[in-house]
């Protein structure tokens, strides 16, 4: 199976199956598209017929090298991923690596398109104490195998309302670290209202990575990032923010917006960060039902789809100048990329990946907390719903029928399983806006990592 798109002036033609990448002419771009089901007699004149200045000469020689690229395993390669789905996920299904630590369901802004519900998880308010947390640590490190690496994430609502908790946890891990043979890597995610100084030293000591919420443009933001009186939080966080990563020292961060019905023309609102002096970006579209008043049309679709384009365009013009910037949705490595396991397996939540509520139960991962369905246990007793832990464990791309032809299912390893659930009532389900939305994006980061390597090589 192959995937053939024109963008930023090239002829891409992507190998679905071996992940190999080829920008060709257009001559090139028209026999590819027909060699599978056209004898080659037939191709060679109705290129002809197409191309009247090339010679039948030069047709032959192209439809050679789309031949040995077919035998060379670069083109029409077969799918014999499937049978290893199942096997890969079945053993990892007993390690978990990663938890995510809801230490506030409480937060201080009132934010309109919280898929929390503010914070409480349509719950009560509740902040983790010391002992759940030290337990989840505990947990993690005892069904973690062999594994090494193990991931944390502070999450909330606002996990600074817990801030003192936060440090506790993360000195607790340290003192144990060495002797589990473990190494702990944390993440915190905020909103910023509660940044300061200790914070910011802190953060930038401890957090591998940080994650900002900010939507960009200041009108945009106010919107719907508000405290509970109803003001905006844009002024009182920016400049903290700024501090931050200053302070940080290249290390990683993102700023992580939510484009809405209210703004799909979300290239200004990256602008507004690079103006800010913000390069690590992340814009996501909102996910949300259909009737709500934030969720994206199919005119803002189309919208979201162009802007996506002139994103591409706008990170080519600035590396060109030489001031780069980075969209978490365009990383990709085509020289090597995601595992195999990955590509096929999924995200991991329910199986290697959990949240851990303020109480210690534990769900597949943070959009599922609050759905008693979902539950998977908790951190004294360990995982006690075995039917819901398999149907996490048998989601994969191949799970989803209308994956299968989809040219991009190695790239989103079937997509959110929450997302999927939220639109269709099923985590096998396929939330069709997100799947073209993630189809341009990887359309773009292909491209884009096209157009880098046609740079490197006239160096």
């Amino acid at each position: 199976m192959i995937h053939c798109y024109q963008l930023g002036g090239y002829n891409i033609v992507l190998d679905i199956c071996s992940g190999a990448v080829h920008a060709v002419d257009e001559i090139a771009y028209d026999m590819i598209q027909a060699f599978e089901t056209t004898p080659e007699e037939t191709l060679i004149c109705a290129t002809q017929a197409k191309h009247p200045d090339v010679s039948e000469e030069e047709l032959r020689e192209c439809y050679d090298q789309i031949r040995e690229l077919k035998e060379d395993g670069q083109l029409f390669t077969p799918d014999t991923f499937e049978p290893l789905a199942g096997k890969f996920k079945e053993k990892s299904a007993d390690v978990i690596k990663a938890l995510c630590l809801h230490v506030a369901h409480t937060c201080n802004l009132n934010c309109a398109y919280c898929f929390a519900s503010q914070g409480k998880y349509n719950g009560e308010r509740a902040v983790m104490s010391y002992e759940v947390g030290k337990r989840a640590l505990d947990f993690l490190v005892e069904h973690s195998g062999k594994r090494r690496n193990l991931e944390v994430d502070f999450f909330g609502g606002e996990p600074l309302m817990n801030f003192q908790v936060v440090k506790d946890l993360v000195a607790y891990a340290r003192s144990i670290e060495k002797a589990a043979g473990k190494n702990f890597r944390f993440t915190l995610t905020t909103n910023g209202m509660l940044i300061d100084d200790d914070v910011i030293d802190f953060a930038n000591r401890e957090m591998s990575n940080v994650v900002l919420s900010l939507d960009g443009r200041k009108e945009v933001h106010d919107r719907y990032r508000v405290d509970y009186a109803g003001n905006g939080s844009w002024e009182r966080i920016v400049p903290k923010f700024q501090k931050l990563v200053k302070e940080r020292g290249g290390k990683n961060y993102y700023m992580r917006g939510t484009f809405t019905h209210h703004n799909p023309d979300f290239l200004q609102d990256i602008r507004q960060m690079l103006d800010l002096g913000f390069t690590e970006l992340s814009m996501e579209p909102v996910v949300c039902a259909p009737d709500d008043p934030t969720a994206l049309t199919e005119e803002d679709k189309r919208i979201v789809l162009s802007q996506y384009e002139e994103l591409a365009e706008l990170m080519l013009e600035r590396e060109k100048e030489g001031r780069p910037f980075t969209f978490y949705h365009y990383m990709l490595d085509l020289s090597g990329g995601p595992c195999i396991y990955k590509r096929i397996s999924g995200c991991g939540s329910g199986t290697e990946y959990m949240a851990v509520t303020p109480w210690g139960d534990l769900y597949p991962c943070h959009q599922f907390v609050g759905d008693e369905h979902f539950k998977l246990g908790d951190i004294w007793h360990g995982l006690n719903n075995p039917e819901v832990q398999q149907e996490f464990a048998s989601c994969n791309v191949y799970a989803k029928p209308e994956c299968r032809d989809c040219w991009a299912r190695l790239y989103c390893s079937g997509g959110c399983a929450a997302n999927a659930f939220h639109a269709t009532g099923s985590i096998t389900g396929v939330y069709e806006m997100g799947c073209e939305l993630f189809r341009k994006r990887m359309e773009c980061a292909i491209m884009l990592a096209v157009a880098r390597a046609e740079r490197e090589a006239e160096v």
